[in-house]
């Protein structure tokens, strides 16, 4: 019998990439598909990535989201989108809390806020807000309410008194409001919201 040549070991596969900022815009649009695929579309074209690829980004963000030894999420968040921006103290209620804030390039006028409960550890919210600075939205009517015009406090605070009601599944928001139509005739609407910015608006009666 002939000699057995050994097989020489398999190389080790290559690390995935490191999961950055443009990775974790694609999850954020991957929520908002449901709501809004064309604009989603528009959005990742000019990324200029497949959806191949945002549906990859997704699978990997719930990877590292539900890992059993996983980053925390203030931690998750530094490593994939580096230091924060701006760092700033925020009033909720009687609590002081600390709220971290990223750059989102797609959304210029943006910011993605983590707000941190008094002690740093536990996250409280996790959405996008208006950039500190930044002109924000003031719709007047709800024909004024477009697809990602306006976030969550904008339109509470334009259509008072608004109520923030439970979202669909995580990272949605709903918020119950009356506002004027194009004609000034007030109606009770239903603002559907994805990290905080506003998807959809209906009648309250089409819930």
């Amino acid at each position: 019998m002939g000699h057995h040549e050994s097989v020489p070991p398999r190389p080790a596969p290559p690390p995935p990439p490191r999961f950055g900022p443009l990775d974790f815009q694609l999850v954020l649009l991957r929520r908002m598909a449901d709501h809004q695929p064309g604009l989603v579309e528009d959005a990742r074209r000019e990324l200029g990535v497949s959806q191949g690829e945002m549906r990859e980004a997704n699978r990997r963000w719930q990877a590292m989201v539900r890992a059993p030894r996983g980053r925390g999420a203030v931690a998750r968040y530094r490593s994939v989108l580096g230091a924060p921006a701006d760092t700033l103290r925020r009033q909720v209620g009687d609590l002081t809390c600390e709220a971290l804030l990223w750059p989102v390039p797609l959304w210029p006028e943006l910011r993605f806020e983590v707000l941190l409960a008094p002690g740093g550890t536990a996250v409280v919210n996790e959405w996008l807000i208006r950039a500190p600075g930044s002109p924000g939205a003031e719709p007047r009517t709800v024909a004024d309410l477009l697809p990602w015009s306006a976030t969550v406090d904008e339109v509470g605070r334009a259509f008072p008194p608004a109520r923030l009601l439970e979202g669909s599944a995580p990272t949605r928001w709903r918020l119950a409001f009356e506002a004027p139509d194009a004609q000034g005739t007030r109606g009770a609407y239903v603002g559907d919201f994805t990290w905080g910015l506003l998807q959809e608006v209906r009648p309250a009666s089409g819930r």
